[in-house]
């Protein structure tokens, strides 16, 4: 991992920003992170899954920084995160959007749906299918192979907002904790939560 691994010991609120413009390798392909969002735990976090304290799901977002937190969701997508904050306290970076840089040629045999290159890692479970990330790699090292983690030598500039599709308490502008390089085609279109159904 090119990164100094005491950066990501910070909340991921600090980390969050410093991820973007990353270059991300796994199973023969590279991506450059292009969007990310920021949990943090410790119930400081409503729209976190460590909101509640540790459990079967969430144990890897305890971890040690530098780390992988992947989960399952909708029943049928893995989202990844590279876990922050000293061992035992929960923060995650959920990885959002990337830009192929190598290795697309792969990248396209996994996500044949993909309408065009930028779409190939445009939201969180297009990313992980795109890099050939499952839940069998979640908590694994991005420092040690299969995996390559490389921070950009220079922080990128970015643009705030609300997280994407948080309900509830932990959605909205009380939590601008989406982070985003501007005109980047690679970064997907933000959507609110959708409501609840009435009971």
């Amino acid at each position: 991992m090119s990164v100094d691994r005491a950066l990501l010991e910070q909340p991921a609120t600090q980390v969050a920003p410093l991820l973007l413009g990353a270059v991300l390798t796994h199973a023969g392909v590279t991506l450059r992170i292009t969007e990310v969002e920021a949990y943090l735990g410790g119930g400081v976090d409503p729209g976190s899954h460590a909101f509640r304290g540790q459990t079967r799901r969430n144990t890897s977002m305890f971890g040690p920084p530098g780390r992988l937190y992947a989960y399952f969701t909708y029943g049928m997508h893995v989202c990844a995160n590279v876990v922050c904050s000293p061992d035992g306290e929960a923060s995650a970076v959920l990885l959002r959007g990337g830009e192929i840089v190598d290795g697309i040629a792969e990248a396209r045999l996994r996500r044949t749906s993909a309408a065009s290159d930028r779409d190939l890692a445009r939201g969180p479970a297009r990313l992980t299918r795109a890099l050939g990330i499952g839940l069998g790699d979640d908590g694994l090292d991005l420092a040690l192979p299969p995996f390559e983690l490389t921070l950009p030598a220079e922080p990128s500039e970015f643009l705030t907002g609300p997280r994407t599709g948080v309900r509830g308490d932990g959605g909205g502008a009380g939590f601008p904790w989406r982070f985003w390089m501007p005109a980047e085609a690679s970064v997907s279109p933000y959507r609110p939560a959708a409501p609840r159904p009435p009971k």
